[in-house]
C-alpha cells in the first residue's frame, strides 16, 4: 500500500488536484482556472475536453510538487460539480456536444411543459428534486434532440451519458468504467432516491433511453484502476461524491441536523437527515447525501446559483475590484449597505423560489452610490440567500444549532459575521476550508480501508474561527425586509 491518497476536485470554474498523506494531511496541490461559455442569455456550457485538459494538467502538477509517483498512491478520490451533462461516443470517447453546466437554464421551457402535464409530484416523490433546468434530464434530452443523429446512437447503444465524475471516470480508466456514484445519480431526475436504481418511469417522462446510463455504486467503491498517463502508472478509485455532498464529508457532518454551507460558484446549504428521506414543504430538495457500504444518509438541500461567481462577475465583467481579497477591506470602511440591494440572479432564482426567468439587478441606488456599497452589497446578498435556506430549513424541521462552512469566500471574516448576524446563528469556519476536496480524499481511504469509521473524520476536524451573532433583531428585520422587497421586484412572475 502506498502512503499518499490523491482527490481530484473538477468544480464550475477551476480544477484541482490534491495529494495527502494518510492522515488527511495535505503534501501537495495544484490548480487551474478552465473558461467559461455563455453561447447567449441563460445557457452556461464547457468544453470537456478543456476541463480534462486542466484535471490531467493539475493531477501531473500535484503528483511533481509531492515528490511521488503512482506507486506511491494508495488511491483516488474524485469530486465534481453536479448535474453538469456530457455525452460521448463509446468507440472514441469524443463528447457529443458542450457540457451543458448546472447554472444552464436552456430547458426552462421544457420544465414548465412537465409541470402544466401534472407530472412534478410524481417526479418530486421519486426523486426528491422539482421539475428546474437545474438538473441533468432536461439537459440530456436537449443534446438528443438538437445533435444530428444522437436520439438513434444512444438507443443503439453507441453513446454514453454522465456527470463530470464519470466523465473524469471514464477518462481516467481509457474508456473501461462507466460507473457514477448515488449522489451524483440523485441529482439526475432519473434515479429513484428510495429504490437506489434507475427509474423507468422517470426515463419514459424525459424520453432518455436506459443504454444511455452509468452503473451506480456507493461513494467508497472500486471503480476501477485508473491507467492515464497524467498519474504516470496504475491507481484504483475507491472514491466518488458530488462536490455538496463530498464537501458534507469532508465537514464531518455524519451526525442527524448537522449543517454546512459551501460557498464556491454558487451557496449550497445541505443538512444530514440520517436515514429518512425528508419531503420539503418549503421548495428544499431530498438528496442523497451519501451511501456507504450499502446505507444511505438522505439530506435536505438548498441551492443558491449565484454566490462566488457574484464576486468573478464584479471583477471580471464589472471590473470594480481586481481581486476578491479586495472585498473584504472594501466591505469594512463601507460598513452595511442598507440602501442598495444586489440581487445577483445571473441564472434565475433557486431554492426556495425556483424561478429559472428571474435575472439580477441592482435596487436602490442613488446620485450618491458607488462602487464600494454595489461590492458589500453583493456580499450581503450572498447571506441573504443563505437565510431563505436556513429559515426554509427550520420551517421543515431542521434547526442547526451552528453552521459550518467552505469554499472560498469563506477567508472573508467580514462576511462570515455578517452572515452569523443575519443567520442569527453560530458560523464555524474549519482550519482546513477546501472541504470538498478533503470529502473526496476521505472516500478514497474509506475505500482502501485506511479509514474505517467516520468517527475518525470527526475527530481529525478543527475549527479556525468562530463567528458569533451580534446584531439586534430590528436591525435584522429591516435587512431581511428590504432584500424581500428586491427580490419580489425581479421575480419573473413578480
Amino acid at each position: 500500500m502506498g502512503k499518499y491518497l490523491l482527490a481530484i476536485d473538477q468544480g464550475t470554474s477551476s480544477s484541482r488536484t490534491v495529494v495527502y498523506d494518510h492522515a488527511t494531511s495535505v503534501v501537495a496541490s495544484a490548480q487551474q482556472e478552465f473558461p467559461q461559455i455563455y453561447p447567449q442569455p441563460g445557457w452556461v456550457e464547457h468544453d470537456p475536453e478543456a476541463i480534462w485538459k486542466s484535471v490531467c494538467e493539475v493531477t501531473r502538477r500535484a503528483i511533481s510538487e509531492a515528490h511521488t509517483n503512482a506507486s506511491d498512491i494508495t488511491a483516488i478520490g474524485i469530486t465534481n460539480q453536479r448535474e453538469t451533462t456530457v455525452v460521448w461516443d463509446r468507440d472514441t470517447g469524443d463528447c457529443l456536444y458542450n457540457a451543458i453546466v448546472w447554472q444552464d437554464r436552456r430547458t426552462a421551457a421544457v420544465c414548465r411543459g412537465l409541470k402544466n402535464n401534472g407530472l412534478e409530484a410524481k417526479v418530486s416523490e421519486k426523486t426528491g428534486l422539482r421539475l428546474d433546468p437545474y438538473f441533468s434530464a432536461t439537459k440530456l434530452a436537449w443534446i438528443l434532440d438538437n445533435v444530428d443523429g444522437a436520439r438513434e446512437r444512444a438507443a443503439a447503444g453507441e453513446l454514453a451519458f454522465g456527470t463530470i465524475d464519470c466523465f473524469l471516470l471514464w477518462r481516467l480508466t481509457g474508456g473501461k468504467e462507466h460507473a457514477t456514484d448515488a449522489s451524483n445519480a440523485s441529482r439526475t431526475l432519473l434515479f429513484n432516491i428510495h429504490t437506489q436504481q434507475w427509474d423507468d418511469e422517470l426515463l419514459e417522462i424525459f424520453n432518455i433511453p436506459s443504454e444511455l446510463l452509468p452503473e451506480v455504486k456507493d461513494c467508497a467503491a472500486d471503480f476501477g484502476e485508473a491507467t492515464d498517463p497524467c498519474l504516470g502508472g496504475s491507481v484504483p478509485v475507491l472514491g466518488m461524491a458530488g462536490d455538496q455532498q463530498s464537501a458534507l464529508i469532508g465537514q464531518a457532518g455524519f451526525e442527524h441536523g448537522m449543517t454546512k454551507s459551501t460557498y464556491g460558484t454558487g451557496c449550497f446549504v445541505i443538512a444530514n437527515t440520517g436515514q429518512e428521506a425528508l419531503a420539503s414543504r418549503n421548495h428544499l430538495l431530498t438528496t442523497v447525501a451519501m451511501r456507504l457500504d450499502g446505507k444511505v444518509t438522505y439530506g435536505l438541500e438548498g441551492s443558491v446559483f449565484v454566490a462566488g461567481s457574484a464576486i468573478q462577475w464584479l471583477r471580471d465583467e464589472m471590473k470594480i475590484i481586481a481581486s476578491a481579497a479586495e472585498t473584504e477591506a472594501i466591505a469594512r470602511r463601507t460598513d452595511v449597505v442598507d440602501d442598495v440591494v444586489v440581487v445577483p440572479a445571473f441564472a434565475g432564482l433557486g431554492a426556495p423560489y425556483w424561478d429559472p426567468d428571474a435575472r439580477g439587478a441592482i435596487l436602490g441606488l442613488s446620485r450618491g452610490s458607488g462602487s464600494d456599497q454595489v461590492v458589500t452589497a453583493t456580499l450581503q446578498s450572498v447571506a441573504y440567500q443563505t437565510h431563505d435556506l436556513i429559515s426554509a430549513m427550520g420551517d421543515d424541521g431542521i434547526l442547526p444549532g451552528v453552521i459550518r462552512v467552505d469554499g472560498g469566500m469563506v477567508a472573508n471574516d467580514w462576511f462570515l459575521q455578517f452572515l452569523a448576524d443575519i443567520l442569527d446563528t453560530p458560523v464555524e469556519r474549519p482550519v482546513n476550508v477546501e472541504s470538498t476536496v478533503l470529502g473526496a480524499a476521505c472516500l478514497a481511504a474509506f475505500g482502501a480501508g485506511i479509514l474505517k469509521s467516520s468517527a475518525q473524520i470527526s475527530k481529525n476536524w478543527r475549527c479556525d474561527s468562530r463567528f458569533e451573532p451580534n446584531m439586534s433583531a430590528d436591525r435584522r428585520g429591516h435587512l431581511l425586509d428590504g432584500w424581500q422587497t428586491a427580490v419580489n421586484r425581479i421575480r419573473s412572475n413578480g
